[in-house]
């Protein structure tokens, strides 16, 4: 059976496509062997979807496959090919003149807030929406750093209902200043069964106090001790190199305080871990001082929560900020950090895509590809911002199953009618979202 492709609602934002890219010479074979099944022509199994006619990019850093056959098969990917016919019996959509793209995976956002009227989400039903949101803008992935029984629920259920973003949790972020009491909070963490540990390393420039380091260590030791990686909020630079030498799992926000130096390079390096800007988040501290660009985009209108936008639009909420010292000091290290993202990325250093997004002020689903956007507007090529929100973000996350479009993986991607690799504005070009091979109503 064959139809044209046909989003479920298109975007006004098709303009003519650009050249097609020279067709890659990397063809994966029709009939593979992926978790532990047979080799069989996917025509004699379980019934089959055929994507035919787009560009593919696969989130490997190969070059992109044009004419490409994506063979889809009980939601996995079974081959990405340059042309050839479909496999017998398959449904086929043509996606021709399309380019298709892994899912973005959001490496440090939190799934239990930013969506209901009181800015909180309490409830499973609440969580799932919120999820449906960040799905519906192409993040079929969430990695959430700080969040509560309702998101980790949601996890555990599996996707049975299907609609939303796969969530991995933290559980509450972990704030103890005894190191006992940090330990039993991370113990209890851990017992219940989370992907990470949250903990924060800050002062809020000076307007609170730090979490002491012995409380630190405690953290990290539970860590060590239950197989759990910690996650770290940071803003500067010494903490960082401290905490990376102490052993943090996650650089969770960009050093914002320095230009980064050779010892925190190397220590990054040695260390293997992965850097999340979440410039956007910086974004947030400062912009609604004024009324943002963004709020005339109509990709940000299709999913901005109409009670969070009558917040930051408020006249009082916008003359505090306007006036806020606070905010004028994070819009100086939002400089800092753009420069940083430069600085790490030419290192050849694991930095991965990461918003904060989901706390009053921090749209979910528009600020991760607000934030693709910053990172090339700070000199990152389109290819390496989508490489961080894509294969780099899933390896940092440890999930083996997702970020690219290799036979084996989750059918999680995305159709665009524009090419992000000439111009990552492309985007919001978004025509179609895939979650485990199926389409999810816009």
């Amino acid at each position: 059976m064959r139809r044209r492709f046909a989003p479920a609602e298109s975007p006004p934002y098709r303009r003519r496509m650009t050249a097609l890219r020279s067709a890659s010479t990397r063809l994966a074979t029709a009939l593979v062997c992926t978790l532990g099944l047979a080799c069989v022509s996917p025509g004699d199994g379980p019934p089959t979807t055929a994507f035919t006619g787009a560009t593919v990019w696969d989130g490997t850093g190969a070059a992109p496959v044009v004419d490409a056959v994506v063979v889809v098969q009980e939601g996995r990917i079974r081959s990405v090919t340059a042309g050839g016919e479909p496999p017998r019996g398959a449904t086929v959509i043509d996606a021709a003149g399309s380019y298709i793209i892994p899912g973005l995976i959001d490496a440090h956002a939190h799934a239990n807030s930013g969506w209901a009227s009181d800015g909180v989400m309490d409830s499973e039903a609440q969580v799932r929406d919120g999820l449906a949101l960040f799905a519906r803008y192409g993040v079929t992935s969430v990695n959430s750093l700080g969040d509560d029984d309702a998101v980790l629920a949601v996890r555990d259920a599996g996707r049975a209902d299907g609609g939303y973003a796969r969530v991995a949790v933290s559980g509450p972020v972990i704030t103890d200043t005894d190191p006992a009491a940090a330990a039993s909070s991370a113990r209890a963490r851990a017992d219940a069964g989370v992907d990470w540990l949250k903990l924060r390393v800050d002062n809020n420039l000076g307007a609170t106090t730090r979490m002491p380091w012995d409380a630190v260590e405690a953290v990290l030791d539970v860590g060590r001790e239950r197989g759990v990686p910690v996650a770290t909020h940071l803003f500067y630079l010494e903490d960082a190199k401290r905490l990376l030498e102490m052993g943090t799992g996650m650089v969770a926000h960009s050093v914002r305080d320095a230009e980064v130096d050779e010892e925190f390079i190397e220590a990054l390096r040695a260390s293997g871990v992965c850097y999340v800007p979440t410039l956007t988040r910086e974004v947030s501290t400062f912009v609604y001082g004024d009324r943002p660009d963004f709020f005339d985009d109509p990709f940000f209108a299709e999913g901005a929560h109409p009670g969070q936008l009558a917040r930051v639009s408020d006249p009082d909420f916008v003359e505090q900020m306007a006036r806020s010292p606070i905010a004028a000091a994070y819009r100086r290290a939002l400089d800092t950090a753009l420069a940083n993202v430069k600085t790490l990325v030419d290192a050849g250093l694991p930095v991965a895509m990461g918003t904060d997004a989901g706390p009053n002020g921090r749209f979910p689903g528009y600020f991760e590809h607000l934030e693709l956007w910053m990172m090339v507007d700070a000199g990152v090529t389109p290819e390496q911002a989508l490489l961080s929100a894509t294969s780099v973000a899933a390896e940092c996350i440890g999930r083996d199953d997702i970020g690219t479009l290799e036979p084996g993986r989750w059918a999680d991607f995305l159709v665009l009618a524009e090419n992000p690799l000439d111009d990552i504005r492309a985007t919001r070009s978004l025509e179609a979202v895939y979650i485990g091979g199926e389409q999810l109503v816009r």
